[in-house]
């Protein structure tokens, strides 16, 4: 085939000027490489490239599906386009077309367009929810699952009559079958062929695609990942039968080439939300479940097998970077891929014949690009030029730090330096928490957009600390329960002895400095302005802060019961005495909240519950809300206007 250069002209070519440092707006001028997917003869790559767009009333990141050869000889070409983005690239069997998902038709679904270009095909013709699609090994099929809401749904809305009750009717995913290609009438029937009482999540096809293995929860709520189990329905019949049913939750199935086995991922019993799962094998034929050994961090990510059914590939955290690995039918697991520096991108895919695997790659200084690899040996190779012609303007270094905290446990984090650097030289320091509270720190583009604007905070004269205490992932399951019961406890000083850490080594002025945090990192921040008047600044962003009210209006009501034992009213002087409204007369911080007005992980009433305490005792104190937000903000100018608002915020207060 044809390459051709595509016509891809950064906004930064045509400015008048190019900038000399970092700021938010010239963040915003990278694009993020999402699914990286080999062809079948691994000859090719296609991926995703996402930019944001922020023109007039536009406020939206749109992706783009490009194609290039895997061994990156000539320059890729851009294979869609439109005002509406595309995602989920596949390639059909025979490596003629890709897939991809779309919604150009006004409802999301699914396309073809051929490797040499030209016009897109649509597939499916759904008026529904769309969830994940997959297109079967012989080329025959597309599944998907989705929800098709009721006929008179938008009827209600006009005539007022939308009320909802509450967890009645979930929105649960259906799986659905539609021919790749038109009957004689030139139409394509869609066929249900799984509508139980469940909600249907990940799913893949057997290697024959006469069957499908799926995992369900009981409903598509958030809480009930805990409870998923793993069926497999026969395409012709529709019969499903449970292949994994236990008390612990069953989730990414996957069958061997050979069709011999199913593996998939099991927890512990019961389901904990630190989490720890482990690779679980099946044969098909009949016999007990096999659990193979624990990988490093108990969290595998599977990919797929390798092509003689004796190995299963799977993506994992360690420490700061992410790997690929492969776990044998027999033995333990050894390392396939694992980056001196960087990460992996968490969307990694083998392709069908299970000779190159796909991903992206950046690390703290270089931005993110499209990979492929192949799995019997040799380096990666970078497909994609998504941000090459870019100016290279100056960043902080970033350094991976370990230090010892109170009670003496090994802990480190990541520290980017001021750039400019002079030994011997104190520069403020920002604290900046991570969320989950079993998030991590990894060794990420400090230059991509995003809540903190890292590289800005850099070329400022800022150091920047990113601590990944007791709880975190990426350092096994002993470490990531380490602080259960304990918010604000051992992990506050943790992130504290890092704090100490920095100043001992001659980088941190502590008499300027700022914390912050989004999600479990703005609990931290709110919990540590009541421990300490160290910190001149806080920024507080989505936060928990009273862990009985969050309990009782978040989407996750179990999810603090698990860390805590037990109920609130069980468990009453726990949950205050690691609230930090329950100490919210200590601040004297001069803090900052922001938060999502749709955020229903965190509710913003904890937003509000905390602000109004501070404002009520005089302390310094802002909030800003953002309509239509989530718990994670999605629209550019948003995401913008947050990652100002840090900047300023610590300008003001810090220097």
């Amino acid at each position: 085939m044809k390459f051709t250069i595509p016509l891809l002209i950064s906004s930064l070519a045509v400015a008048a000027e190019v900038p000399t440092t970092w700021t938010p707006e010239f963040s915003f001028e990278f694009q993020t490489v999402g699914t990286v997917v080999p062809s079948p003869d691994g000859k090719l790559a296609a991926w995703t490239q996402s930019r944001a767009v922020m023109e007039t009333e536009k406020s939206e990141v749109v992706s783009q599906i490009f194609l290039g050869p895997s061994d990156g000889s000539r320059p890729p070409v851009q294979l869609t386009r439109g005002e509406k983005g595309s995602s989920h690239p596949s390639f059909t069997p025979d490596g003629r077309s890709v897939c991809f998902s779309s919604a150009r038709s006004g409802k999301t679904n699914v396309y073809r367009i051929p490797v040499a270009g030209g016009e897109a095909e649509q597939l499916t013709d759904f008026k529904g929810e769309f969830g994940e699609y997959q297109v079967s090994p012989d080329g025959k099929w597309i599944a998907f699952a989705g929800f098709d809401p009721p006929a008179d749904e938008e009827k209600a809305k006009k005539e007022k009559r939308d009320f909802r009750v509450i967890d009645g009717a979930p929105r649960a995913h259906a799986l659905y079958l539609v021919p790749m290609e038109p009957a004689a009438d030139g139409k394509r029937n869609q066929k249900k062929i799984f509508d139980a009482r469940y909600h249907v999540a990940q799913f893949a096809w057997s290697p024959d695609s006469r069957s499908i293995a799926f995992e369900h929860w009981p409903t598509p709520l958030a809480d009930d990942w805990t409870k998923s189990d793993i069926s497999e329905v026969a395409v012709e019949t529709s019969n499903a039968v449970v292949i994994a049913s236990t008390a612990a939750s069953e989730s990414q199935p996957l069958y061997s080439p050979d069709g011999r086995y199913l593996a998939f991922t099991r927890t512990s019993i019961p389901p904990r939300w630190p989490g720890d799962q482990r690779i679980v094998i099946v044969p098909r034929q009949g016999g007990e479940p096999r659990v193979l050994p624990a990988t490093y961090d108990e969290r595998p990510n599977l990919v797929g097998w390798s092509r003689d059914s004796t190995n299963i590939v799977f993506m994992e955290t360690k420490h700061t970077r992410n790997a690929l690995y492969t776990m044998p039918v027999d033995g333990p697991p050894r390392t396939i891929y694992e980056p001196a520096r960087g990460v992996t991108g968490t969307e990694t895919v083998l392709n069908s014949k299970a000779t190159h695997v796909g991903f992206a790659f950046e690390s703290p200084d270089t931005a993110s690009e499209a990979f492929v690899m192949d799995v019997s040996g040799g380096k990666p190779v970078q497909v994609s030029r998504a941000n090459t012609a870019l100016p290279k303007l100056p960043l902080g270094q970033t350094d991976v730090v370990r230090w010892r905290s109170k009670d003496g446990l090994d802990v480190e984090g990541l520290l980017t330096y001021p750039v400019g650097y002079e030994k011997g030289k104190k520069y403020p320091l920002i604290l900046n928490i991570h969320g989950g509270p079993a998030g991590v720190f990894t060794e990420t583009f400090i230059g991509r957009y995003g809540i903190y604007p890292l590289a800005t905070f850099a070329s400022r004269g800022y150091a920047v600390l990113r601590p990944n205490p007791r709880g975190s992932g990426g350092y096994g399951a002993k470490f990531r329960f380490a602080n259960v019961g304990d918010w604000g406890g051992r992990d506050f000083e943790d992130d504290q002895s890092g704090v100490d850490h920095v100043i001992a080594m001659g980088v941190a002025d502590p008499d300027h400095m700022a914390v912050m945090g989004w999600s479990y990192g703005g609990f931290m921040t709110s919990w540590t302005i009541t421990q300490t008047q160290r910190f001149k600044a806080a920024v507080v962003g989505a936060a928990v802060t009273n862990l009985w009210s969050f309990t009782g209006t978040a989407d996750i009501p179990g999810f603090l019961p698990d860390y805590f034992g037990g109920e609130p009213w069980d468990k009453f002087d726990a949950f205050q005495k690691h609230s930090p409204m329950t100490f919210v007369k200590n601040v004297k911080t001069p803090t900052l909240i922001l938060h999502g007005e749709a955020d229903i992980r965190v509710p913003i009433s904890q937003g509000y519950e905390y602000y109004n305490a501070l404002k009520r005792q005089g302390v310094i104190a802002k909030m800003v809300v953002y309509p239509r937000t989530p718990h994670g903000p999605r629209e550019p100018k948003f995401v913008l206007d947050i990652m100002q608002r840090h900047l300023d915020w610590v300008d003001k207060y810090v220097r």
